[in-house]
């Protein structure tokens, strides 16, 4: 019964020395001294900031992309015990005892280190040589670019880090495809891919583009499926469902989960949330919250009312009025009606009230019950300090003469009658039938007379207008606009019939309670909206670049300086790899359209496998290349030098590639292969001495003498910092 225990218990395991030790290099040149300096960095000063509202739980909008990456370096601060008190004010700052750096420059440093690794197995799965992938790998691990921006608290590294992932994990996916299908590993990194993809997307935008790229490949190796006369109907829609769950489902699913992540962590209002929509914004703890808390749900006649525009630029604001009156004539000459401005104003007043009236009758109180104003529901708006009614006519408006002047209607007996009448239209409906609601329905005003539409019109009005914002009647024939729209975000039942005590309740809170929740999809539509939409004023930048300086490397970065000493960190790459990798996408360019006219010509100058072999690998290696670059010729934003990092990996893995195929396929003898050995090996030594000559710039140490520094510019283009004695 105890036989089994007269035979040892094996255990045996296959280890790759490359790899290991490949993982081990590329932690070492990533990790080390990673506290140093102890100040902040270039972008830290942006990336930091939104790390302390995490662990302070404040919403914040960033413009520049997804949550994801962004939670992974409030991931490292929450490791570290960060709690997110410190003041992200200047490039260079002193970091205070309570930041943890380690912790939160782990993990970029991390995903730089494995994609030393991932490199080398990228190129093992397209069946080159262990010699190429190893090539491919050092090349990854001595690009000093690549090592200063995954030292720091940036997203870079991590976003290439997931882009190789999702390579790789496709690659392996694809060559179980062959002999394993629907196995537990062509699960895993058919899955992984698509987690991977997702990653991607969620740490930058610029992650899509790899993304489609992969899209591209599967299809077309799915199309190649299709003609397997091998495979039943069935088995193929097998496949295409598993592809579909895989690389679609689940990769929306995720990218769903980051969001959901990002606003369930991000639950406080902060001084971001007022870009958002009045619902958005009571649903955060505290700031709109806090005053909108205990307000009727529905609108009704006699409600008391403030009106914010939905569209919240330049500013938000809110329609208003007071006791001043338009100019009898403008700077111009125009006339006006003179009668009292209506504007929209950027603060919290108690100008901004209005009363909700049914035209048919005087009361200015909600009656009992309350009857609710209903969409196509006709009202009037009463100014509730000055009990004035919202008007417009055919009048020019002061700064829109294509547009209607809105005004408080003053009757000056002048044969100019009150055209009062609006007609809410609530543009979010689900039926004709809806109620107005507070904060959630969004309305457009459509006056009776002339067909208008209340509209911000976005100009600042002159002195005799306190620079507050042009309101103006718009024709509903210039069409749609978010400027159109207004929203209920303060509002009570009124109760007061006389002036005197309705002024009063004006300025007094709400106590009628009732909670507004807004859903998680309808959270998630609006910020990202907002993100893609919302544009900070480009400036020019010191260290902003085009797209075609980062090619030749005619950029760079300063993003430290020692405060005392010669010492500093700048984003400069390996020229020597720099100028190899541009080389190798032009020799493989030229070899590939060469290739092709021969082919045409029915002449094949390599074997047909050592064909589809190079295909494939310039499809990963210059489609990775391209879709990562030839966009931002595209973009209108400030560019940088790390733009374009994500492409440079592509375009290094490509170089042991074309060096493999020349020296298999072109140097047919065994000197050519010896003299080309030697080359390469001088190459390299290129590629190290390069290394080792910028790594003072690349670690920040040791601490350099303007002699030094000079030697180190080897383009006048290049802005190496030295201090004047």
């Amino acid at each position: 019964m105890l036989g089994f225990l007269k035979k040892p218990v094996v255990v045996t395991a296959e280890i790759n020395v490359n790899l290991v030790a490949l993982t081990v290099m590329g932690l070492i040149s990533r990790l080390w001294g990673l506290s140093y300096p102890r100040a902040v960095v270039f972008d830290e000063v942006y990336y930091g900031q939104f790390v302390s509202l995490y662990m302070k739980r404040i919403f914040f909008v960033d413009d520049s992309g997804p949550p994801f990456g962004h939670m992974l370096l409030a991931l490292g601060g929450y490791l570290g015990g960060f709690d997110g008190n410190f003041l992200w004010n200047r490039i260079g700052a002193e970091y205070s005892m309570n930041v943890p750096v380690w912790s939160l420059r782990l993990l970029p440093a991390l995903a730089g280190a494995l994609c030393v690794p991932l490199a080398y197995q990228i190129l093992v799965e397209l069946q080159f040589s262990h010699c190429a992938a190893l090539g491919a790998a050092l090349l990854i691990l001595l690009e000093n670019s690549l090592i200063t921006q995954s030292r720091f608290m940036l997203l870079e590294s991590i976003l290439i880090f997931f882009i190789l992932l999702a390579v790789l994990s496709y690659l392996k996916f694809y060559n179980l495809q062959r002999h394993s299908s629907f196995s537990g590993s062509w699960w895993f990194w058919l899955l992984l891919t698509g987690v991977a993809c997702s990653c991607a997307v969620g740490v930058k935008y610029m992650g899509l583009f790899t993304y489609m790229l992969l899209l591209a490949i599967v299809g077309l190796h799915f199309w190649h499926m299709i003609g397997d006369q091998n495979l039943s109907n069935v088995s193929l829609m097998c496949h295409f469902l598993a592809r579909g769950l895989a690389l679609i489902i689940i990769p929306v699913a995720m990218y769903l989960s980051f969001f959901y992540v990002h606003l369930t962590l991000l639950y406080r209002s902060g001084p971001h949330d007022q870009i958002m929509t009045s619902a958005f914004q009571a649903s955060l703890e505290g700031g709109l919250a806090r005053i909108t808390q205990g307000q009727p749900l529905e609108v009704a006649y006699g409600s008391q009312i403030t009106l914010r525009n939905v569209l919240g630029k330049p500013m938000q604001c809110w329609l208003h009025s007071h006791t001043n009156t338009y100019p009898i004539r403008y700077e111009n000459g125009r006339g006006s009606s003179h009668q009292q401005q209506v504007t929209c104003y950027p603060f919290k007043d108690v100008n901004n009230w209005w009363i909700v009236k049914d035209p048919g009758m005087q009361q200015l109180v909600v009656s009992n019950p309350p009857r609710p104003v209903r969409h196509g529901h006709i009202v009037q708006l009463v100014h509730g300090i000055t009990t004035r009614y919202l008007n417009t006519h055919d009048v020019a408006a002061p700064l829109s003469p294509h547009s209607q002047e809105v005004s408080c209607y003053i009757d000056y007996n002048i044969s100019m009658p009150a055209q009062n009448l609006w007609r809410v239209e609530i543009v979010n409906r689900e039926s004709d039938t809806d109620v107005w609601k507070t904060i959630m329905s969004e309305v457009r005003f459509v006056h009776v007379n002339t067909s208008a539409v209340l509209k911000l019109s976005g100009a600042s009005l002159p002195e005799w207008g306190y620079r507050q914002l042009e309101v103006v009647g718009e024709k509903l024939s210039k069409g749609y606009h978010q400027s159109m729209v207004w929203n209920v975000e303060e509002h009570r039942y009124g109760k007061s019939q006389e002036q005197k005590e309705r002024e009063v309740e004006l300025h007094s809170p709400t106590q009628m309670d009732i909670s507004k929740n807004l859903s998680f999809m309808a959270k998630f539509t609006e910020l990202q909206w907002k993100i893609l939409t919302l544009k900070n004023e480009d400036t020019e930048h010191k260290y902003s670049s085009s797209a075609l300086d980062w090619i030749t490397l005619d950029t760079n970065i300063a993003y430290w300086l020692h405060p005392t000493s010669g010492a500093q960190i700048h984003l400069l790459g390996n020229v020597v790899t720099w100028a190899s990798a541009n080389v190798a996408a032009l020799v493989y360019m030229c070899l590939s359209l060469w290739y092709l006219i021969r082919r045409r010509r029915k002449i094949y100058d390599v074997p047909e496998d050592a064909w589809q072999l190079w295909v494939s690998a310039g499809g990963i290696c210059v489609g990775g290349w391209a879709v990562n670059y030839l966009p931002f010729f595209l973009m209108e934003k400030t560019l940088f030098l790390y733009h374009y990092l994500p492409a440079l990996t592509f375009q290094i893995l490509l170089i042991p590639i074309v060096l493999q195929h020349l020296n298999d396929h072109l140097c047919r003898s065994l000197l050519l292969k010896s003299m080309f050995g030697a080359l390469i090996v001088a190459w390299f030594s290129s590629v190290y001495f390069v290394y080792c000559t910028f790594s003072p710039v690349t670690y920040g140490e040791p601490s350099l003498s303007v002699t030094e520094l000079k030697d180190l510019r080897w383009k006048d283009s290049w802005n190496i910092l030295i201090r004047k004695q």
